[in-house]
């Protein structure tokens, strides 16, 4: 089943609705309700955190988040991570 949501989400228009989807699905509900996403035109995917204590285990898994988003949204759409 994740194989074929990945092909219908690279499709689909990029939106922001898309990217939220996309993050929420690459690091599960309890960090997507402490976090908000806004992926700019350059491919930087900017991300705010509730606290330091989330920031901190987004930092650890940002590899792993990549390849995440980058299955769901397409290779190249999210160049680099900000995290403020």
């Amino acid at each position: 089943m994740p194989a074929v949501v990945a092909q219908v989400m690279q499709k689909a228009p990029l939106t922001p609705e898309k990217v939220a989807f996309a993050w929420r699905q690459a690091v599960g509900p309890a960090i997507d309700k402490s976090t908000s996403v806004h992926l700019a035109e350059s491919g930087t995917l900017h991300v705010r955190a509730e606290s330091p204590a989330w920031l901190a285990a987004i930092r650890k898994s940002r590899s792993l988040i990549h390849i995440r988003l980058a299955d769901l949204l397409g290779e190249d759409t999210v160049k680099t991570i900000e995290f403020r």
